[in-house]
């Protein structure tokens, strides 16, 4: 059984903000459709063009969740000429996604 947190700790108590921004960071991977294109971007930096064919979404639903993704900070693009590459924003993203994909394996 997890120990009890510590009610001095700065985990045990969260502002208003950061718990609306924590929020809506899980609300962001409350789609299957975006959680596919967060684990195609594990693997490394991809174009849309390529994120569309390796989750089977459409291009154009592809842009839209980046879109939504890159204001979240959960993605960034690079862009290369006319091509634009997106990648984990950090290795905070490619953490919690590794670990949810092992809990939910797990159990």
């Amino acid at each position: 059984m997890p120990a009890e947190p510590d009610p001095q700790s700065p985990l045990a108590t969260v502002d208003e903000h950061t718990a609306a921004q924590l929020a809506e960071f899980f609300r962001a991977l409350g789609d299957t459709s975006r959680v596919r294109i967060l684990m195609a971007l594990l693997s490394g930096e991809v174009h849309v063009g390529a994120l569309a064919e390796r989750t089977g979404v459409s291009m154009s639903a592809v842009s839209h969740h980046l879109r939504g993704l890159r204001q979240l900070r959960l993605i960034r693009a690079r862009r290369d000429g006319r091509n634009v590459f997106y990648s984990l924003d950090d290795t905070h993203v490619a953490t919690l996604l590794e670990q949810g994909l092992d809990h939910v394996r797990h159990g």
